[in-house]
This record gives structure tokens, sequence and C-alpha cells, in this order.
């Protein structure tokens, strides 16, 4: 990657659903070696970062701006182990932070699923039905659940489900995906709302979502990359 770097083919790089233990692993190989640790420009607040695949935007080369290590991972409501259990001494240890995708759950915090798959959806295409469909049924329970609680702060369950990504201290960046300018709309009306998620209000969401810690594991086929090339 530094190599990357110096070439100017990129100016940061940073890791992607990674446990703790292999972003120590990197950053302290980093140090030793003295190369660039996984890095991204800091800023003060969170931001929302939305993909609308526009080939005409172009992003500033001369970014000045203290440096943050980061990590690209999913978290939401009803998937938080690796940000709020795994990651957790990392953010003291490394300045890390995350930028969280997956904020919706595929979808489930949009309550769509709450009366079945409709046609067309994500979930109806067979390669996100296996991958997404494991404990569909109480997620989207969980889901009805919410939108009372969106309901009580006056926004829709998916502008309650970005709002709680937003307001995690840790969270720098939120990454939404928009396919309609009303959905960009409201999805982006998310950000009136992040002061509204109290710690009365995150307390209900914590009891619905009911988190249990789960000891990460390295999926199988980074295993085997592991075993080949390290």
């Amino acid at each position: 990657m530094n190599f990357v770097i110096e070439q100017g083919w990129a100016m940061y790089w940073g890791t992607s659903e990674w446990n703790a233990d292999e972003v120590v692993e990197a950053c302290e190989v980093a140090d030793r070696l003295g190369l660039i640790r996984p890095v991204r420009p800091q800023t003060d607040d969170s931001l929302i970062f939305v993909f609308v695949y526009d080939t005409r935007l172009t992003f500033p080369s001369d970014l000045d701006c203290p440096s943050q290590a980061f990590d690209q991972t999913r978290y939401n409501i009803l998937d938080r182990n690796r940000v709020d259990y795994n990651f957790v001494n990392l953010f003291k240890k490394y300045n890390y932070g995350v930028t969280a995708f997956y904020a919706l759950a595929g979808g489930v915090l949009t309550g769509k699923y709450s009366n079945g798959i409709p046609e067309g959806s994500r979930m109806s295409v067979p390669f996100f039905t296996k991958m997404l469909a494991n404990g569909l049924e109480e997620k989207t329970a969980k889901a009805l659940q919410l939108a009372e609680v969106a309901t009580e702060v006056g926004c829709s369950l998916p502008q309650l489900a970005i709002a709680w990504s937003v307001s995690n201290e840790n969270v720098s960046t939120v990454l939404l995906g928009a396919s309609k300018i009303e959905q960009l709309e409201e999805n982006l009306k998310s950000l009136d709302f992040v002061d509204k998620i109290t710690p009365e209000i995150r307390a209900k969401i914590d009891a619905i979502a009911d988190f249990k810690p789960e000891v990460p594991t390295i999926q199988p086929l980074v295993h085997q990359l592991r075993q080949r090339w390290l």
C-alpha cells in the first residue's frame, strides 16, 4: 500500500471488516517497518457519504486535516458486534474510527420485509437470500418494535437507524446508497434526528436489539488466504 500511495494512485488506505487483532497486527507491522498505517482524513463530526454513481463527481486531492485510523465495516442497530465489542480498545489505542455501511441492515430497517419478501427486492434474489435470510423473521419482528420508537422520535424507521449509527462518537462516516431522489432526501434528513438519540431513546433501542457480544471469527476465505500467503 505504501507503493500505491507513493505513486499517487491513492491518498490513504484502510481496512474493511477486519477483526481487532488483525488491525493491531497491521499497525504494529507498519510502525516497525516505517510504513503507513491504515488512515483516513479526520473530521470533527460524523459524515454521511452517499453513493450516487455519478462519474462527474470529483474529490479534492489536497485535503489538509489530521489522520485517523479506520475500518469500513457493517454497523447498524441489529449488527454491531465488531464496533461495539471487538473494536472497543482500538478506539482508545489507535484513535480508530469506523466508516459504517449496511446502516439499514440490507433493507430490514426500512420495514420492507415486515410483511414478507417483496418481488424485486434484494432479498428476493437467490444470492442475497442465502446471505441475508438468516434470522430474518427475528430481525423483522425487532424492526416493527423499532418503528414504534421511530414514531416516538418523530421520524421514519430508516431515519432512526441512520441517525443511530451517526450518533456513535466512534463512527466517522456512514455510507448510504440511493436509487431514487425521494429516498435520498428522506435518508439525508436523518441528520436532523441525531440529537434526538437521547440516552433514554438509546436504551429503548438497545432493549429491542438485545445485543449479545460474540467472539469474532475469521471468515473461511480470509483464513485460506492467510494460510497460503502468510
